[in-house]
């Protein structure tokens, strides 16, 4: 007997049709699958505990940060995260990674953040190697009394800037070892919170001490470490003046040739991230994405397939950036559950950039260096009608992952199994 469902024969039926759709404006869906196949999305482990880690879960969130809501379930311990992320990892089409913030490391014993190594996340890498997974890293500059003021790497207290630059040093070593040790390298991304929450009367300052404790961060080349910097518009907490602006770091990482981190959510609603790719990709070796979604501001969404998504994903394979950039997830939303969001979020990526996979680009700049952009813009207002959703779900028929809202059966099963039982 065979173990195919009706659900699959249907597929393969809309995929044969849509893949002769696609063929006659020369898009080759098999060609965009294969693509597909070889981006591999950083999944972000902070979704799964609400940004807590396990460094001291009972501190609460500072610097910025914070998760609303409170759905059942929540990982309180190393083991559980890795088996909620596990439970993700079956229902998303690919091979992906997973990006670690330096507050989920696993020790017995409380270690200060300027003394981690990388023998406390030894384990992560063991479950790495096991689950085929590249890793990232981040180093933690919120949530410590440190960091409590609202500054860190620009803080005027030459003792506390020292201490978080050990920090972000301890860091990228724990990044270059994840790199040597999976034989694929490790994006090791600086996000700082400093600024003020009203206008300040000195601007220079706070990114002088920022520029010379990266320099002092970044001092020493790592085999198997990639550096990146990301910006942001405002905070909660830095409204009026953030020290790491779009500016700042666009300056520092095409001078000093770091990746820089583009994150959705941390731009005026008004800016395009998309309109800055291209401009960025002239300066930079690399890019870092952090796909997310703000709503009115950079409230971490889970990301769905809005217009700005599909845009970026769309800048990324027109413009041949793909190869030069990391995607990575960044959003937390604690009041659904934290699964589902994880599945929902890559999903709506991976489908966003298989969108862009699918243009006909060739014929697409060939009516706009004829001139003809009337044809331009009816053959893209035409390709939105066009079955794309027929190729995704044979791209998961074929992942083995579930296809369509069968995604919710497992999340419900994997909830009534393990998710429950938490309290």
């Amino acid at each position: 007997m065979s173990d195919r469902s009706p659900t699959d024969h249907l597929v393969e039926q809309a995929y044969t049709i849509a893949k002769e759709r696609y063929a006659a404006l020369g898009v080759d869906t098999e060609a965009a699958l294969d693509r597909l196949a070889g981006v591999p999305i950083s999944l972000h482990c902070w979704q799964g505990d609400d940004v807590g880690g396990f460094e001291d879960p009972s501190r609460g969130l500072s610097g910025g940060i914070m998760a609303t809501g409170n759905y059942p379930g929540k990982a309180r311990t190393v083991d559980e995260l890795r088996a909620d992320l596990n439970a993700a990892y079956r229902l998303i089409p690919g091979q992906h990674r997973l990006n670690l913030h330096a507050i989920y490391l696993d020790s017995a014993v409380k270690i200060p953040r300027n003394e981690i190594r990388p023998e406390h996340f030894a384990s992560w890498v063991d479950w790495a190697r096991q689950n085929g997974l590249g890793l990232d890293f981040n180093p933690t500059c919120f949530s410590h009394p440190l960091a409590d003021d609202g500054f860190t790497l620009s803080h005027p207290d030459a003792g506390v800037r020292q201490f978080w630059i050990e920090h972000c040093i301890a860091s990228r070593e724990i990044g270059a070892g994840f790199g040597q040790a999976l034989g694929t390298p490790c994006v090791t991304n600086v996000w700082i919170p400093d600024g003020y929450k009203d206008t300040p009367a000195d601007r220079l300052g706070p990114r002088q001490r920022l520029m010379e404790s990266l320099d002092a961060v970044f001092a020493q080349k790592l085999e198997g470490n990639l550096d990146a910097v990301e910006c942001k518009l405002f905070g909660i907490g830095s409204e009026s003046y953030v020290v790491g602006s779009h500016e700042f770091y666009m300056g520092y990482a095409a001078s000093r040739q770091t990746l820089l981190c583009l994150d959705a959510g941390h731009f005026h609603p008004t800016e395009t991230l998309t309109d800055k790719i291209s401009s960025v990709m002239l300066y930079v070796p690399e890019l870092l994405l952090h796909v997310s979604r703000g709503v009115r501001w950079d409230s971490d969404h889970v990301v769905t397939m809005t217009d700005d998504l599909q845009a970026t994903m769309q800048e990324l394979v027109r413009g041949g950036f793909l190869s030069r950039t990391h995607i990575g997830l960044d959003f937390f939303d604690a009041s659904i559950n934290r699964v589902a969001a994880w599945a929902i979020g890559t999903r709506s990526a991976l489908k966003a950039l298989l969108m862009a996979l699918l243009e006909p680009a060739d014929l697409l700049r060939g009516y706009e260096r004829d001139g003809n952009l009337t044809a331009r813009l009816a053959l893209l207002e035409e390709l939105k009608n066009l079955p794309h959703s027929a190729v995704w779900e044979m791209y998961c028929l074929r992942q083995g992952v579930p296809v369509g809202m069968a995604v919710m059966d497992a999340v419900s099963d994997y909830e009534r199994i393990a998710l429950v039982h938490r309290s």
